[in-house]
């Protein structure tokens, strides 16, 4: 090739690999960060880095090139992305809820140091202010139980939203394996259809081996019978590999549906006891009648 031909195709590729850098989600994954930006010659020489590298490219292209996906892990991680962010934003605006309520009880604890004071110097009322001075403080300081018993039920909600990775990685397992399913059995397709061209002396489509007996002639018979059973071998090889994969992807989707069946279950049952228990806590505090001692 022209030298000045590989060296602009050079040049684009790396303006094209740092653009791709830019990108405001790639950019967030380290490997593919380091990998697109000045070092990746220097990091793709690692194998344990280029095994990353590969991994994660494969399952990205599994992703978008998946020609057949199952309706029911797409919607699944789609679920799976809005019980996420559901989730997350309970925890945010509880967090919040909590901030402020955790500062709204503790500043009845300067109420009590000023009830305290100030029966100091009262003789009538000395005992009444010394009491609400101590109503205020134990009122401040219930604060602290009751936000360790609200962060038991924040733990929980926590846990599934954490379970949600879990299950989104199942559904990306699930595009890995049925892409590999469906290169298989594209790639035997290509193979019967290059024994069907070489059994009939045609080849429809471009191949090196064709321009090449353009240039220096046809093949010998035994050449073409010697390619016909490398064919019919590795299309042999190619049948049992999609019958493999096939095999795999059955056993994958009926194992991994039987422990979304059983996740499923058991987040209604314990989100569902998580929250009335949350909401209980909730009324039984907002019950509690702290001053009536007053």
């Amino acid at each position: 090739l022209d030298p000045d031909f590989v060296e602009r195709r050079r040049v684009g590729l790396e303006n094209f690999l740092l653009r791709v850098a830019s990108h405001p989600v790639l950019s967030n994954d380290k490997i593919f960060f380091l990998f697109l930006t000045e070092g990746w010659r220097e990091a793709v020489l690692d194998t344990g880095f280029q095994d990353k590298v590969d991994s994660r490219l494969k399952s990205l292209n599994a992703m978008f090139r998946v020609k057949n996906p199952d309706k029911r892990f797409t919607a699944l991680k789609q679920y799976s992305d809005e019980l996420n962010t559901v989730i997350s934003q309970l925890l945010r605006v509880r967090a919040k809820v909590a901030d402020r309520l955790y500062g709204v009880y503790k500043v009845h604890g300067n109420y009590g140091r000023v009830f305290s004071e100030w029966s100091a110097i009262e003789k009538e009322m000395g005992d009444g202010l010394q009491s609400a001075g101590h109503h205020m403080d134990t009122y401040a300081a219930s604060i602290d139980d009751i936000l360790e018993e609200e962060e038991h039920y924040a733990d929980q909600l926590k846990e599934y939203f954490f379970y949600t990775d879990a299950v989104r990685s199942v559904c990306r397992k699930h595009e890995l394996i049925q892409y590999e399913l469906e290169m298989a059995a594209q790639d035997l397709a290509q193979k019967k259809q290059q024994k069907e061209e070489l059994a009939a002396g045609t080849v429809r489509v471009f191949s090196l081996k064709g321009m090449t007996s353009k240039l220096f002639g046809q093949e010998s018979q035994e050449q073409r019978d010697s390619r016909l059973a490398a064919l019919e071998q590795s299309i042999k090889e190619g049948e049992a590999a999609l019958k493999e994969r096939n095999t795999e992807c059955l056993e994958f989707v009926r194992t991994a549906w039987e422990d979304i069946e059983r996740f499923k279950e058991q987040k209604d049952k314990d989100l569902r006891e998580a929250l009335i228990s949350y909401a209980i806590m909730q009324i039984s505090m907002c019950k509690k009648e702290c001053f009536n001692k007053m």
